[in-house]
């Protein structure tokens, strides 16, 4: 009898020993931002099983020894839930959550933290923010930022300024770096365009603004494209169509593969615009490709990789009667010979994280970038070549010093690129007006290389718990080597070699938590940027050797503070920066300018966003975003030939920027954004005798995301742009002459109200 019972009691013991043992696993791993791929530390993990509760360290690694699923959680993210059921690597990768901005990772000062602990004024704007706006220009997202103001002629004629830096270049963006990831944007001759890349492919920005050194040359700030990265343990295949006004169209197709420890993800784009004004068509194609290979827990190599093919015609700018009575126009010479641009721009990044130990990463970049352009102008020709390469690698450490965290990166930036350009006569005029631009006989043949390196160290140490200090030192060298490959017995030969002297650069921050919710930071730093090639080159051909880059100093105070049970977040900053040497781009011909070192700017200016959460409910919330940005940059000393300037406002930027955008979001998949930008009076001449009209801009997007089935969903969009149909002047070209008894051409009109709507659809293998 006793032995009838101890085989079925033998079997159930052996089935829960079985259970018990298969149970148990190792599984090892890290949490990391999906964006940025920086580890997030003191991340929650709970078994939703058996609500057992345990945390990463300060590092994102964690262990989970037993099969479940697993919910992870931290502030500034959005919680993911895991199935773990095996003992491989995982590297878990959050979503940030645009509401706690504040509480999420950056990497913008190498040194990855907290944005409420950052010294310094950093703007992030999320992919919540970039897919709630039209994807066709960036301006409309960039300027919601205090302090940025991006003008936009047309889809590929825009200017950036931060903080007043950069409003005085005539054509395109300069004294602002900007990086791909890790790959530089900006070219050798300090030269930025971020506007051809596909806003589709981009995750999230983060900018950095005032004067900065260790990213390199750069007064007025940073701004890093960060790219969606290939997640991993999915597949999905995305599509988006989209039509509006003036011709608009628009195809994206986003594949996504990906396992446990490797992902690829591919996105094409193809837009076409008919434009508002003459000579507007506008075509481009983009393809974007990265991948994430973990080699195991200490090896990290990224692939990066993007292509632009664009041909844009240019309508350029126009005068003050055609402005205001026919802004449909072009340019009359523009319009004859039928202007345009035509290129191909390529970047190519890989990437080695490598974990030496738990306290110390090396991370290597190497990349490479090429442009081949062709622009037939009125005046002549103009066709461009360049090729780049780099590396740019860096240590990045942490240890115990006096019982207290101290963190450090130290590193090194090589950059070296030859551009080649030439021009040749236009003959438009020789040919009927249908023909338009002809090319005719050569006129100039220039090689240019151009090379920078820069060298970078920074260090954070909390003297105590709610205090740290910041000390960082960069020094730069930059070279320029110009070969004149068009020498005739009628032209000088413009070749020769300028080398600018090192620059070292510090900087000093100091952040202090008063509270969980209140906190203080503080920054002086100092920047420069050097003059480009043409700024160097005087009437004659010959290089000025005597020309100085543009230095400045950058001080500033800000607070960072959450009230109303997180409900409202404000942060405000109070800002200086002074600086000397100021380049000034001084009209010789039509299309002829020299660079001259003219005197002194200051910039004073506030900054101010607020964050509030009007509603939040379990199907509904409203949130609210304010952004104010009043200033006063004014000429300290500059004076050009006769003329006294000093004392004038700034050119180029408007005297104040208010935004405010309401965002609502449902449980059944409606959501929408309602946009208000008001933009002040912006000083056209150095003089101050001409300004433009402050304007009102009203934007708005609605949208409903349904899930069909498991695997599938949609998302239906309708967005509207200039609501109340302003007549404004999107960008203009400051001390802009008439010419042959021509009026100035200092506009470049808005587009009137204007519409785009679409279907995103998204399969989930």
């Amino acid at each position: 009898m006793i032995f009838k019972y101890k085989r079925p009691l033998l079997i159930i013991f052996l089935l829960i020993n079985f259970h018990f043992s298969f149970s148990q696993i190792s599984t090892k791993g890290k949490v990391v931002d999906s964006d940025n791929r920086v580890s997030i530390g003191n991340v929650n993990i709970l078994n939703l099983e058996t609500n057992g509760l345990q945390n990463t360290d300060n590092v994102g690694a964690f262990e989970i020894t037993q099969i479940g699923i697993y919910r992870f959680s931290t502030k500034g993210y959005q919680d993911k839930d895991v199935i773990i059921n095996c003992s491989d690597y995982l590297v878990v990768e959050l979503d940030l959550n645009p509401s706690e901005l504040n509480e999420v990772i950056v990497n913008t000062y190498l040194i990855p933290q907290k944005l409420k602990s950052s010294v310094t004024t950093i703007d992030i704007l999320s992919s919540k923010t970039i897919k709630n706006s039209n994807s066709t220009n960036f301006n409309t997202i960039l300027n919601q930022v205090p302090g940025v103001f991006m003008q936009t002629g047309s889809l590929n004629t825009n200017k950036i300024s931060i903080r007043g830096i950069g409003s005085r270049n005539l054509y395109g963006t300069s004294k602002i770096r900007a990086y791909y990831k890790d790959i530089p944007l900006t070219t050798g001759n300090g030269e930025t365009t971020i506007e051809d890349f596909e806003l589709s492919t981009i995750s999230r920005l983060e900018i950095i603004k005032g004067a900065s050194s260790i990213y390199g040359a750069g007064l007025g700030g940073t701004i890093q494209l960060i790219p969606q990265n290939s997640y991993l343990n999915q597949t999905n295949v995305q599509s988006d169509y989209s039509i509006g006004s003036f011709g608009l169209t628009k195809g994206i197709v986003n594949i996504n593969l990906g396992n446990q420890k490797n992902s690829f993800k591919s996105i094409y784009s193809n837009t076409h615009s008919d434009g508002y004004r003459e000579n507007n068509k506008y075509d481009r194609q983009t393809f974007t490709f990265n991948s994430n290979h973990y080699i195991n827990k200490k090896n990290l190599l990224t692939f990066l990789t993007s292509y632009v093919d664009l041909k844009s015609f240019i309508p350029s700018s126009i005068n003050e009667d055609d402005y205001n009575n026919n802004p449909k126009s072009a340019a009359f010479t523009w319009k004859q010979a039928k202007g345009y641009e035509d290129s191909q721009r390529g970047v190519l990044g890989i990437s080695w994280e490598h974990d030496l130990n738990n306290k110390i990463k090396q991370i290597t970049s190497g990349f490479s970038s090429f442009n081949n352009s062709y622009e037939p102008r009125p005046f002549n020709i103009l066709t461009e070549k360049s090729f780049a390469l780099g590396i740019r690698t860096r240590l990045l450490g942490t240890q115990t010093l006096y019982n207290e965290e101290l963190n450090w990166t130290l590193g090194a930036e090589l950059f070296k690129d030859i551009y080649t350009n030439g021009t040749y006569e236009n003959l438009y005029q020789d040919f009927p007006e249908a023909t338009g631009s002809v090319q005719g006989n050569q006129l100039s043949n220039f090689k240019e290389k151009r090379t920078y390196y820069n060298f970078f160290f920074e260090t954070q140490y909390n003297l105590t718990k709610n205090t740290t200090v910041s000390v960082g030192l960069n020094y730069n060298k930059t070279l320029y080597k110009l070969k004149d490959n068009f020498v005739t017995t009628e032209n000088i030969d413009q070749s020769g070699s300028y080398t600018f002297n090192g620059i070292l650069s510090p900087k000093f921050g100091f952040f202090h938590s008063f509270s969980e919710n209140i906190s203080l930071y503080s920054n002086i730093s100092h920047g420069f940027s050097p003059p480009t090639t043409q700024e160097t080159l005087l009437p004659n051909g010959l290089i000025n050797t005597n020309i100085k880059p543009e230095t400045g100093w950058n001080y500033e105070i800000g607070i960072r503070t959450l009230f109303i049970k997180n409900r409202l977040q404000l942060n405000m900053a109070v800002y200086r920066l002074a600086v000397r040497n100021l380049l000034v781009a001084k009209r010789t011909s039509n299309d002829e300018f020299i660079g001259i070192n003219a005197g002194k700017t200051q910039h004073d200016g506030l900054e101010l966003s607020v964050n509030y959460k009007w509603l939040k409910s379990e199907n509904f919330t409203i949130n609210q975003y304010i952004s104010y940005a009043p200033n006063n940059f004014i000429f300290k000393e500059f004076v050009d030939n006769d003329n006294n300037y000093s004392g004038n406002k700034l050119t180029g930027v408007p005297s104040n920027i208010f935004n405010s955008r309401f965002d609502f979001n449902t449980t059944f998949g409606a959501y929408g954004t309602i946009g208000f930008q008001h933009v002040g009076k912006i000083p056209i001449t150095d003089s101050n005798s001409l300004f433009t009209k402050d304007y009102n801009l009203t934007n708005l997007i609605v949208g409903l995301k349904l899930t069909i089935f498991k695997n599938f969903s949609l998302n239906y969009y309708f967005g509207l742009d200039n609501v109340f149909d302003e007549h404004y002047a999107s960008q203009i070209l400051i001390n802009a002459m008439g010419f042959n008894g021509g009026l100035p051409r200092y506009y470049y009109p808005g587009n009137p109200i204007n519409y785009y709507t679409g279907i995103n659809l998204n399969y989930l293998f």
